[in-house]
């Protein structure tokens, strides 16, 4: 039996039946990143004057992921508007750069993770804190590549007045008998992974949900673009709908980062 509407539009809806799925999918995708995007505003606009970071995000990076995601929209659309103009090696090469964009987003976004994940604060007996990549953990000291000293006030604010421009940045090597211990007798240094304080769980969370959303959406391209291109053979009309529902995906992951973007890089 054949299923209708794979192809032709409903009566009801004038939509055919994938695209009417896409857009109920994309409403529930809606309310998932606004409840998020909430969390975020909420959490943002509660924080005490001054108490909110700045300057944790490397903003060159962010804008040049934004192009790439972009650029990617653009590909798409040219994607499936070749397969429109039955031109199939088109679409094949537009489809391509898509996906091609999507590693280099999901290689820079990495980059900024593995970032964050060897940013440390360390918290030393006298009340300063030492900023920095972590390069060494030695028996007796740690090594911090790009840091800096914070003194006890300026610690106590996770704005990181450190950042400002003239602030010097070095090697800093220390004794880790010179390192504060918390109860149980772990030294007292933590990266800058999620668990480090409200912004970063909060930027993990965005983030990382939105690169699920962009590896989700690349796979789908993937096998539409390559081991399910056979059904452009057999049944053109229904393959190019399927393009257009993966296309309709990607504008949405597209559109999330846009919005990630000046939240979470730039305010």
């Amino acid at each position: 039996m054949d299923i209708p509407y794979t192809s032709e539009p409903r009566q009801d809806t004038g939509l055919f039946n994938a695209k009417v799925g896409i857009w109920l999918f994309l409403a529930s995708e809606v309310m998932l990143f606004g409840a998020l995007f909430s969390s975020y505003i909420l959490l943002r606009v509660g924080a005490e004057p001054g108490e909110w970071p700045h300057g944790l995000l490397n903003i060159p990076l962010g804008m040049t992921n934004t192009i790439v995601l972009i650029v990617s929209s653009i590909t798409v659309v040219m994607a499936w508007a070749s397969l429109k103009m039955k031109n199939f090696a088109r679409f094949k090469l537009f489809q391509s750069i898509t996906l091609l964009c999507a590693l280099a987003f999901l290689g820079i976004k990495s980059y900024e993770y593995h970032d964050k994940f060897t940013h440390y604060e360390v918290w030393l007996k006298d009340g300063k804190i030492a900023d920095g990549h972590l390069v060494e953990n030695n028996a007796d000291t740690i090594v911090l590549h790009h840091a800096h000293y914070v003194d006890k006030e300026a610690a106590a604010k996770v704005t990181h007045a450190w950042q400002e421009r003239e602030i010097k940045e070095e090697e800093i090597t220390i004794k880790k008998s010179d390192i504060r211990l918390r109860e149980g007798g772990k030294l007292d240094m933590e990266s800058y992974g999620p668990w480090h304080n409200t912004y970063t769980a909060i930027y993990f969370t965005l983030t990382g949900l939105h690169a699920l959303h962009v590896i989700g959406g690349a796979i789908v391209i993937f096998f539409l673009w390559g081991p399910l291109s056979g059904m452009w053979k057999t049944d053109p009309e229904r393959y190019t709908n399927r393009i257009e529902i993966s296309g309709l995906f990607w504008h949405f992951v597209d559109l999330v980062w846009i919005f990630l973007f000046p939240v979470l890089y730039l305010l």
